[in-house]
């Protein structure tokens, strides 16, 4: 067996209704500690998906900072705001509360309070220097995984994205509690549960890093979300049908985290910088072409994962006709002119997508700027 490393966050827990018990999961974590900073969207404060959360730590005696102010493909000075305000609170130790956005500024807080690094200095693999604060992360979508994941995904200037990819950023706890997805819309569940599918599939092929713990992770993620995603975009309190959403996208996550994302990430950037299409239906709209894409070399192991999942004649093929039709079953979007493509913009997404080459060096065949505008031009 080829030597590999497998790092993932240190505790784990999970449960419906954790968050209303989180001063008593983190208690150890906490210790001492008063101030606590909650990183959060407008949206999960206005549902009161916050409020027992809140009043749990509330009540413990500790002192919680609410900053809403996070926004999708959170913009690099709204970050750095963010931290701003969380040293003005003196914060001892940071929360990320709701979905991969959240999650990712908190990460950000949490470590830029703990080093005078800027952040400018920390974008690509492995360059962050010094410590962070203690840091909590709770998803209230089924899709990122970034609870479990060392990556911070933030827009520089005015569409690029840039990550920090660095074991800091893995969180000290993380807490699934499933009936925070309980009001998820339909059109949120299906994205971001494709999105985690995609970061199996992508996990499982990835070429450098792959290795046997997150190929185990990436297919036990995958049968989770497989078996439950149309049942959560049916019935939204589908109780087992949300824990399966949850738990396979934080499978996925540890999968990923380990086994680097590939060409369809790479691609769905540009959709998100440019055209703001959410990351999960980014992701969702170029898999399909990606798959084929890659069927030359991978298709042994597209062989696997649809096997894994029940799929009869096991390939590329069948795979991508699954996922084309879940897609279709969950009702999303399945074409980039749904979202504002046209036939024009297809080559600067294409320039834009090769700029990626963190994630290009992953994928299981070289992708090139002919072939990026073709998987384009196969969904437009």
């Amino acid at each position: 067996m080829a030597s590999f490393d497998f790092r993932t966050v240190p505790h784990i827990h999970s449960g419906p209704g954790s968050a209303g018990r989180l001063a008593g999961i983190a208690a150890p974590l906490i210790g001492a500690r008063k101030r606590i900073f909650l990183v959060t969207d407008k949206g999960v404060r206005n549902l009161g998906l916050l409020d027992a959360a809140v009043a749990g730590l509330e009540e413990a005696g500790l002192i919680v900072a609410i900053d809403d102010s996070v926004v999708a493909d959170p913009p690099e000075d709204r970050v750095l705001a963010t931290v701003n305000a969380a040293r003005e609170f003196g914060a001892e130790l940071v929360i990320g509360f709701g979905g991969g956005s959240s999650m990712d500024t908190a990460k950000l807080v949490a470590l830029l309070l703990g080093t005078d690094q800027p952040l400018a200095d920390m974008y690509g693999v492995n360059k962050v220097r010094g410590s962070r604060l203690p840091l909590i992360l709770i998803p209230t979508t089924a899709g990122t995984g970034s609870e479990v994941t060392p990556i911070s995904v933030v827009t520089v200037g005015e569409t690029s994205k840039m990550g920090v990819n660095d074991p800091a950023l893995y969180a000290d706890l993380a807490v699934l509690d499933a009936a925070l997805t309980y009001g998820l819309p339909r059109a949120v569940t299906a994205a971001t549960g494709i999105d985690a599918m995609v970061h199996c599939i992508e996990a499982y092929t990835s070429k450098i890093e792959k290795n046997p713990i997150s190929d185990a992770l990436a297919l036990a993620g995958l049968k989770k979300l497989h078996g439950a995603i149309e049942r959560a975009c049916t019935d939204g309190q589908d109780t087992q049908a949300r824990e399966d959403m949850l738990l396979g996208a934080l499978l996925a996550g540890q999968a990923f985290a380990n086994a680097p994302v590939g060409a369809v990430h790479a691609l769905a950037y540009p959709l998100g910088g440019i055209f703001h299409v959410p990351h999960g239906l980014s992701n969702s709209l170029m898999l399909p072409p990606v798959l084929r894409y890659n069927a030359d070399v991978a298709d042994p192991l597209y062989a696997e994962m649809s096997a894994h999942i029940g799929l009869k004649n096991p390939g590329a093929v069948a795979l991508v006709e699954e996922m084309e039709r879940i897609a279709e079953a969950v009702k999303i979007e399945t074409r980039l002119s749904q979202v504002g493509v046209s036939h024009n913009d297809l080559p600067r997404l294409a320039e834009d997508a090769m700029k990626v080459q963190r994630l290009l060096v992953n994928n299981p065949r070289e992708m090139t700027l002919d072939a990026a505008r073709a998987c384009y031009e196969a969904v437009l």
